[in-house]
C-alpha cells in the first residue's frame, strides 16, 4: 500500500535534537516524529558525562579555548560563539520542563569536570544524563496535540520538486509506503556507530541521512572526523560497547598499563587519550588497558556513577575495590551534512540537527559534553528558522509543555 499525508514539519528521528525541534515550533504547525525502532533506541539516551553550560561571562574565553583546542582550532568559531552564549537559556529552559539535574545542598547546580575542560561547567544527572534529559523531552513533546510519534517508521528517501525538499519517503512496520509531504523536513537521525565493530552506538544509527543527502547532492563536510572514546568497559560480549564516562576521570580515576602503571594525563582530550591508549596496548600486547577508581570516593562512586559501578559489577569488576578493563571504541560523528547557523541544509526547506549535521561546532574532535548541548541550541535555531521568526517573540509547543 502506498498512503500519502501532509504535515507543516516532518522531523526523522527522536532523539534530543529531533524532540527540542519539535517543542520549539509553533503550537499550530502540524507535525510528525518518526523513528527508525523504538523511541527509546536513540543515541541521546546513552550520554552519561552531562551538558556543558556558561558558567559565568567570566569563563566564556576559557570555554570557547576549549572547545577550540579539543577541535583543533578546526571549528567554526562563530558556531562555537552561538553554542557557549545560548547555554545559560538552554539549561534555564530543561529545568523548567522538569529534568532533574544534580544540585547542591543549597539548590544550586552541580558541575563536574572532564578531560580537556580547564574547570568544572558540566551539568549532570548521576550518570545517565542523556536519559535523563530525553525522557523529559519525550514526555513534554507526547503531551502536544500537534505532534504526532510514530515509532518503526524508516526513511527511504526525501522528496523533491525542483531542488527544494518537500517531505519524505517512508516504510512502515506493516511494509507499507508513505509518501509525506511536509513544507519543512528536519533530519535528526543520529550517527553512524552501527557501521562499526565496536561502538558505544545503537546498531541502528547507519548514517541513513547522509546517505539521502548525498543522492541528492546535499552538501557534506568532514566525513572523516569520528570521534573514538578513550573508555569502553571491555568485554567479550557482543553488541554495543558500554561507555564509561570521561567525568569519571574528571573525578580522579586514572588509567593503568598491565603493570600497573599510569602512561598519560586522563585529562587530556579524547583523541590523545586514545592515542595513548592504543600505543600501550600495542606495546602491552594487550586487549585493553585498565581504569582504576581507588582515588574516586566510593561515596562518589554509588552516589555520581550508580549505572557504571552496576554495569561493571556485571561484568565481574567491582570498581570500588578493583579497576575494570577499558578498551577505545567508535564514540561520535563530528562530521555529517553542512547546515549553517540555523540548522539549513543546502537545499531549501531541508534541515539537519544533532549528530548526523555538521555545524562546525565540533571542529576535528568534540569537547566531552558539548554534544548534548550543541544538539540543542542548534535545534532551537532550525525550529525558529522554519517559524519565520528568528528574532521575533512567538508562541511554541516549548511554552505549551511548560505553561499549559
Amino acid at each position: 500500500m502506498v498512503w500519502e499525508e501532509n504535515y507543516d514539519v516532518v522531523i526523522v528521528g527522536c532523539g534530543v535534537g529531533g524532540l527540542y525541534t519539535a517543542l520549539n515550533l509553533p503550537s499550530e504547525d502540524r507535525i510528525l516524529m518518526i523513528c527508525k525502532e523504538d523511541i527509546e533506541s536513540c543515541d541521546s539516551m546513552l550520554a552519561q558525562g552531562g551538558i556543558c553550560v556558561l558558567r559565568d561571562e567570566t569563563d566564556y574565553d576559557a570555554y570557547f579555548e576549549d572547545t577550540m583546542r579539543a577541535g583543533h582550532y578546526e571549528n567554526r568559531k562563530e558556531s562555537v560563539d552561538i553554542m557557549i552564549r545560548s547555554s545559560r537559556d538552554v539549561i534555564n529552559n530543561l529545568l523548567k520542563l522538569g529534568v532533574g539535574f544534580d544540585k547542591n545542598p543549597d539548590g544550586s547546580l552541580k558541575y563536574t569536570k572532564e578531560g580537556a575542560h580547564s574547570q568544572p561547567r558540566i551539568c549532570f544527572h548521576e550518570d545517565i544524563t542523556g536519559k535523563e534529559i530525553t525522557t523529559t523531552l519525550q514526555t513534554r513533546v507526547k503531551e502536544l496535540p500537534n505532534v504526532e510519534i510514530r515509532e518503526y517508521t524508516v526513511m527511504t528517501d526525501i522528496l523533491v520538486e525542483n531542488g527544494i525538499c518537500t517531505g519524505i519517503l517512508a516504510k512502515n512496520a506493516a511494509g507499507d509506503i508513505l509518501k509525506l509531504h511536509a513544507k519543512d523536513t528536519v533530519l535528526a537521525t543520529g550517527g553512524i556507530g552501527g557501521l562499526y565493530k565496536h561502538s558505544t552506538n545503537f546498531p541502528s544509527l547507519t548514517g541513513d541521512g547522509l546517505d539521502v543527502a548525498k543522492k541528492h547532492g546535499v552538501r557534506l563536510e568532514h566525513l572523516d572526523y569520528v570521534q573514538i572514546h578513550p573508555t569502553s568497559l571491555y568485554s567479550k560480549k557482543p553488541g554495543r560497547s558500554f561507555l564509561i564516562s570521561e567525568s569519571t576521570r574528571g573525578e580522579g580515576a586514572v588509567l593503568l598499563n598491565g603493570k600497573g602503571e599510569r602512561f598519560v594525563d586522563e585529562l587530556l582530550p579524547r583523541d590523545v587519550v586514545t592515542q595513548a591508549i592504543e600505543k600501550e596496548m600495542e606495546k602491552e600486547g594487550s586487549d585493553h588497558v585498565w581504569l582504576s577508581f581507588k582515588a574516586v570516593p566510593e561515596e562518589t562512586i554509588r552516589n555520581h556513577f550508580p549505572h557504571i559501578y552496576e554495569e561493571c559489577l556485571k561484568e565481574g569488576y567491582d570498581i570500588t575495590k578493583e579497576p575494570a578493563p577499558v578498551v577505545p571504541a567508535q564514540h561520535y560523528f563530528m562530521g555529517g551534512i553542512y547546515v549553517d547557523h540555523f540548522s539549513e541544509t543546502t537545499m531549501d526547506h531541508l534541515y539537519a540537527v544533532g549528530e548526523t549535521s555538521c555545524n562546525g561546532v565540533h571542529g576535528k574532535n568534540r569537547l566531552a559534553s558539548n554534544s548534548l548541548l550543541e544538539s540543542l541550541v542548534f535545534a532551537e535555531r532550525a525550529a525558529g528558522k522554519i517559524a519565520g521568526r528568528e528574532d521575533e517573540e512567538y508562541e511554541s509547543n516549548y511554552d505549551a509543555a511548560c505553561c499549559g
